[in-house]
């Protein structure tokens, strides 16, 4: 975050560049700018002359992680955008606030997610899920987020609410010679059916994974070792893998391969989509800031688009436990029972035709009233926490 201050980001940078003219070493610099309110992290990986090159007015931003080889999963690099200074100043204001509103205990928080505004705006908000009425919040919430926006919506009588399972045919693999298994497709549990996720990669390990919703293994506590399974439009069935990671929080599972099928880095949906990377929190709010969509290709209800909700968001509405690094995007139509494991994409702007960059796996789906949307952990979130990248 960008700490409050009279001094404008423009003079901040130019207080830096004139005491790197004076000498200032590599050391300095990044304390420098620790001191500033830019993260270490940033300019670790951008460099002193990277993050100085941005004209007035714009600081450098990393938007996503992706191969150096496009056929290379372990040739990760940082991708970098310019972006308003203001507008990400208000941004990162507003993930600070999200986070502290996360970790407060006011009765009645429910959740909460960041919404970018547009460059022009160069704004962000906070909308806020609570169980009481907003007023009786408000004042305490508005001293936490203060100078950033603030939506109050209103969850009540959630016990009583029940989904509308629909009943769809699942989008089934052809048995075919090709070993390598796109993404989008049916895959089963001995308790439900998913969707089977893109390939997750381990970087420690060099290994790569298939992967779907660990809620996919029903109540069991620990599903590693349990039998994944393909079916085949044919009628028949292989044994895809077992489990090896379940994360109940994230509600991931990865699955080691057992024979000759492989996980593959592919969506198979209208197209053929080629996964070359991932999205960072900032390439997310990027996204919101011009408007554009999501794409998922679910095993139930196929391949749809729609615009982001809320990025890093907190969700305390489905169970005792709160679920961070979450992404909101499209509407409830856009999700059923059988979806879970897919994930969010969009169109790698660098890449070739139909390569996409991963914005987050699909968990679930509001079916309570007045919101709408599709939410399930962030890919930059899974790569903080376990490491994994796709």
């Amino acid at each position: 975050m960008v700490p409050d201050s009279d001094e404008t980001t423009g003079q901040r940078l130019a207080s830096i560049r004139e005491r790197l003219a004076r000498g200032m070493d590599r050391r300095e610099f990044l304390r420098t700018l620790v001191a500033s309110g830019y993260t270490l992290g940033l300019a670790q990986f951008l460099g002193v002359e990277d993050f100085l090159s941005s004209p007035d007015g714009e600081v450098p931003v990393v938007t996503a992680l992706v191969r150096a080889d496009p056929d290379d999963p372990w040739s990760m690099e940082t991708r970098t955008r310019s972006v308003p200074a203001a507008w990400y100043d208000r941004v990162s204001k507003a993930f600070e606030y999200n986070e502290l509103l996360a970790q407060s205990t006011i009765t009645g928080y429910l959740g909460s997610a960041v919404v970018p505004g547009s460059y022009s705006d160069e704004s962000a908000s906070i909308t806020v899920e609570v169980s009481v009425n907003p007023a009786q919040m408000r004042e305490a919430l508005e001293r936490i987020t203060d100078g950033v926006s603030i939506n109050f919506e209103a969850i009540r009588n959630l016990d009583n609410l029940e989904e509308d399972r629909s009943v769809l045919e699942p989008r089934l693999a052809r048995a075919d010679s090709n070993p390598a298994i796109p993404a989008g497709y049916a895959c089963e549990t001995a308790d439900s059916m998913a969707t089977l996720g893109p390939a997750l990669y381990d970087p420690e390990g060099q290994e790569r994974y298939f992967s779907t919703a660990e809620h996919a293994f029903g109540r069991s506590d620990a599903p590693e070792g349990e039998l994944v399974t393909l079916p085949f439009s044919d009628g028949s069935r292989v044994e895809l893998g077992t489990v090896v990671g379940s994360y109940p929080v994230a509600d991931v599972a990865t699955i080691e391969p057992l024979g000759a099928y492989q996980p593959s880095s592919t969506i198979e949906g209208k197209a053929r989509y080629e996964i070359t990377g991932q999205y960072t929190r900032f390439g997310l709010a990027d996204l919101v800031a011009r408007g554009e969509p999501l794409w998922k290709v679910g095993a139930l209800t196929g391949e749809t688009s729609g615009d982001i909700q809320g990025i890093d968001a907190v969700s305390c509405v489905t169970s005792s436990i709160c679920r961070r690094g979450q992404l909101r995007w499209g509407e409830e139509t856009d999700m059923t029972d059988g979806d879970s494991g897919s994930v969010s994409f969009h169109a790698d702007p660098e890449g070739d035709d139909n390569s996409v960059l991963i914005a987050g796996f699909n968990n679930a789906r509001t079916w309570w009233p007045g919101q709408s949307y599709v939410w399930g952990i962030a890919a930059y979130h899974l790569t903080e926490q376990h490491g994994y990248h796709f």
